[in-house]
């Protein structure tokens, strides 16, 4: 690489230091001259294109389907002396003309194009006759039918590439799970001995939750808290907020709710205008913004680093959708939070929403199956179990970066709390709540599987006279709330499925009848006893509780457990176990608090039997000892 000073290269782009797996990739790109890059929204993608481009001598083409982002990178290139331009349809005609007289010309080190502009047969001739050293193709996820966001517009690529044999190929995208990422090489033509570069999914700084809700007020509150746990009060200039909406019509309630409330807040979705939209986005990057309630076409290409909260008003589509959503929040490596609300009616509006496709051709069969399985893998997740870090990572097939529980999320703090499992019998649940959806299978929703399970007083089921069926009130003992939850929990798992248009019957699956049978075993983890309503956000209160506990010790006290937990990172570090496996923060409170001198006084503190003084209690009574 000696031919090359990437050195120089970056700090001509106004960078002092290369990020996580940036180097490693613009070597690749160079030596190998093909490349496959998968990082997270924020991971620097674009220096790994951009600084080749400033060395190699010719134009290089980023093929990109965002306007804004080719907008902000151009603008970001030209006050760095990069010459660089973007071609898009808002363009005047004089002003394109221009921008196409000089690109062919030679005087663009880099020119950002959309996929769509590649069907144009005068613009594939002025390609032709270029020097094109470099074809850096971003959001390459695209590509893949069996991605989250396939455009068709995308499958003329790999033909284009094909009138450029000496160029170097770089795909770039922040969500490819390894099925898709293997579609993306294939459909390139970039040969299977193409490098792969998985960098910087870990994201151990955000805060990653989600929560049940039942109805507006629960929704209200839980947004609020939110707010104040990430932001303060209004006007405090701590950062900002991006509220993803399902619909048009909730971003622009919810905007204006928050605005009564004080909050500098703007509602962003397609339905705008245009300029008003442009408006929208120019004073979030400015920071006159606080929150922006917005669908999910706001953000691509938003670089901003204080966003210390991303909130879903409703699941989106699926993991990657979300992964590249809430990684808009703690850009800066400083605290954020992810909160995702999932509401009773989620799952059936989502498969109502599949099958129409959103426009006007319907979708096939398979693509509904395909797209449903990705929202279930992401309901999956959202009902938690393992580290929600761990289980993304996973997901993507990042295990280098996996961080054995990362201490934050709200799963590994109700493991931190020790919450007791619950002792029913899960089988004999499953099955008695199986039997109701079998009840009214093609003919209602989970709701009235919920009210039978109950036993409540339903003219449906009275109607259908379900109320005389033994499985009428065989859960009685359970809110229906529960019930509702354990429902969905079915229908990941798969054994409930969905059917028919705007009002989705439920049904039961093949596989959960074998299940309801017995025929089958039951792997499934029952939600926690207490209430949605009641269950608020597990880690925000957990986060408001720890300073509180230490509110009750003295100065040198709280300097005590400031110290003993800087030592249970370091331990847990190097063991690369999560935290709370060592000691909770009750249990070093009580330490800080009790500060024994000896083993038997250490087994006092709440959480410290024999084994963990056995393994740590030397050094926990030597850090005490310190400071007394």
């Amino acid at each position: 690489m000696s031919e090359y000073d990437l050195e120089a290269g970056l700090h001509k782009l106004g960078f002092d230091d290369f990020r996580p797996g940036q180097r490693e990739a613009i070597e690749a790109i160079l030596k190998v001259g093909r490349l496959l890059l998968v990082a997270p929204t924020g991971g620097g993608k674009s220096l790994s294109y951009q600084l080749p481009a400033t060395l190699l001598r010719g134009t290089t083409l980023v093929i990109s389907p965002l306007i804004s982002l080719m907008q902000d990178q151009v603008s970001a290139l030209e006050a760095r002396g990069v010459s660089a331009t973007f071609l898009a349809s808002t363009l005047e005609p004089e002003e394109m003309r221009q921008r196409l007289r000089k690109l062919a010309q030679g005087e663009y080190r880099l020119v950002y194009v959309s996929p769509e502009r590649l069907a144009f047969p005068g613009f594939r001739a002025l390609l032709s006759n270029l020097r094109c050293p470099l074809i850096a193709i971003d959001e390459a996820h695209c590509i893949s039918e069996w991605g989250h966001d396939f455009r068709p517009e995308y499958m003329q690529i790999g033909a284009m590439l094909r009138e450029f044999p000496d160029a170097r190929i770089m795909a770039c995208t922040a969500t490819a799970t390894p099925i898709v990422r293997d579609e993306i090489i294939t459909r390139l033509g970039l040969g299977s001995e193409t490098p792969q570069i998985l960098r910087g999914f870990a994201r151990p700084n955000l805060s990653l939750r989600a929560r049940d809700i039942n109805g507006k007020r629960d929704r209200e509150r839980l947004i609020d808290e939110a707010l104040a746990e990430a932001l303060g009060q209004p006007g405090e200039e701590k950062g900002a907020a991006i509220i993803y909406s399902p619909t048009r019509k909730a971003s622009e309630k919810e905007a204006s709710r928050l605005a009564e409330r004080g909050w500098r807040a703007a509602a962003y979705h397609a339905g705008l205008d245009g300029a008003l939209r442009e408006q929208v986005q120019k004073d979030f990057a400015a920071g006159g913004n606080e929150v922006v309630v917005a669908t999910n076409a706001f953000g691509m290409g938003i670089d901003r680093a204080d966003v210390r909260a991303v909130l879903h008003l409703a699941p989106p589509s699926s993991v990657e959708a979300y992964y590249q959503e809430v990684g808009r929040a703690g850009r800066d490596g400083e605290d954020a939070l992810g909160l995702l609300l999932i509401s009773p009616g989620d799952m059936a509006l989502r498969r109502h929403l599949i099958e129409n496709g959103g426009g006007p051709v319907t979708p096939d069969a398979e693509m509904v199956r395909h797209k449903w399985n990705l929202f279930l893998e992401l309901m999956r997740w959202a009902e938690g179990g393992s580290c929600r870090h761990d289980a993304i990572l996973r997901y993507f097939g990042d295990d280098e970066e996996t961080l054995q529980g990362c201490g934050r999320c709200d799963v590994c703090l109700d493991l931190a709390e020790g919450e007791e499992e619950d002792g029913e019998d899960v089988s004999l649940l499953v099955r008695k709540t199986l039997s109701a959806v079998a009840r009214i299978h093609g003919r209602f929703g989970l709701s009235a599987a919920a009210k039978l399970l109950r036993g409540v007083d339903d003219e449906r089921l009275q109607r259908e006279g379900l109320h005389e069926t033994r499985t009428f009130g065989i859960l009685s003992d359970r809110a229906e709330e529960w019930l509702m939850r354990l429902l969905r929990r079915t229908v990941t798992a798969g054994w409930v499925d969905f059917q028919g248009g705007d009002r989705p019957v439920a049904v039961l699956t093949e596989e959960g009848n074998a299940v309801m049978s017995g025929e089958r075993a039951v792997r499934l983890l029952l939600p926690p006893v207490h209430s949605a309503g009641k269950a608020a956000l597990a880690s925000g209160e957990r986060r408001r509780k720890t300073p509180a506990l230490a509110q009750d010790l003295d100065e040198v006290g709280r300097a005590l457990f400031d110290s003993l937990r800087s030592y249970r990172l370091e331990l847990a570090q190097s063991q690369g176990v999560p935290p709370y496996v060592i000691a909770s923060d009750r249990s070093l409170r009580d330490i800080a608090m009790l500060r024994p001198r000896t083993r038997d006084d250490l087994l006092l503190a709440h959480g410290i039997g024999p084994a963990k003084a056995e393994r740590y209690g030397v050094q926990l009574l030597a850090i005490v000892e310190e400071f007394i």
